[in-house]
């Protein structure tokens, strides 16, 4: 078979890849601590005891921290069974596409996982306070500030 070699990528598309790589070394062990921190909490003596309320912003903050896990973890599976990375190109945009939605999975986890801790030390009120504030800090900080900069 004759395949002709796969095109020579401009250097900045090689930059950006290293970047996303490392972006996602930065998020992977926060989403990994999370879901350990997670797994563990059933399990524990007290968990029998919560309200059913919290056993639903636990299920919530569970599911979407583990969905989060997954969207980081997929692109080294994926490039895995993809090589060669014929697309490079495509490859990283789609990548690009998982991190944000695992990092919008990952931000949802984070309130309910703060309402979550909160509410059961310091009552609902400060649960769903600080909560807020948690959700503000990531909308500006993650998704608001980024795209304001960039204009």
């Amino acid at each position: 078979m004759n395949e002709s070699p796969a095109p020579k990528e401009p250097a900045h598309d090689a930059e950006d890849f290293t970047d996303m790589l490392s972006e996602l070394r930065v998020l992977l062990p926060g989403a990994q601590l999370l879901n350990v921190f997670l797994i563990t909490l059933p399990f524990s003596s007290g968990f029998k005891q919560i309200v059913q309320a919290e056993k639903w912003v636990f299920m919530g903050a569970f599911v979407f921290s583990i969905i989060s896990l997954i969207l980081f973890t997929a692109p080294a599976v994926q490039h895995r069974l993809m090589r060669p990375l014929l697309n490079r190109r495509k490859f990283k945009h789609f990548v690009t596409w998982q991190m944000l939605a695992g990092a919008l999975a990952l931000s949802i986890a984070l309130i309910l996982g703060a309402y979550l801790v909160i509410s059961e030390v310091l009552g609902h009120v400060a649960g769903a306070l600080v909560a807020g504030f948690t959700a503000v800090l990531v909308t500006v900080l993650w998704w608001a500030l980024p795209r304001a900069m960039k204009c």
